[in-house]
């Protein structure tokens, strides 16, 4: 007998974030745990901003962070898949913030 896992990703009940890590708490019980880094908007974010989020979408199978314009889905973070923003645009953004690209992240 085999059995097949549901393709589609779950619902987010919980996030949190620490200075290294984005851990994402989903409704079947599994949690993800991230580099931070792969988000630079998280990454350059503050403590009050990181923890201003919503579930998003489709049976909340995603998170957004309003004041951060950030958006990640629960299947982009199964899949490994870090943010596909540009180091310029991410560079305009700060900019925007008043904040200084001080240090290039590795993603």
């Amino acid at each position: 007998m085999s059995t097949l896992a549901s393709k589609s990703p779950t619902s987010v009940v919980n996030v949190e974030t620490d200075e290294t890590h984005l851990t994402v708490f989903l409704k079947d019980g599994r949690l993800i745990s991230v580099p931070l880094e792969w988000y630079p908007r998280l990454y350059y974010g503050t403590v009050k901003e990181r923890k201003n989020w919503r579930p998003f979408g489709f049976e909340n199978r995603a998170i957004a962070w309003d004041s951060l314009d950030e958006h990640i889905s629960v299947e982009g973070l199964l899949d490994g898949r870090p943010s596909s923003e540009s180091p310029k645009s991410i560079q305009r953004w700060l900019l925007s913030r008043g904040q200084k690209h001080e240090n290039e992240l590795t993603v």
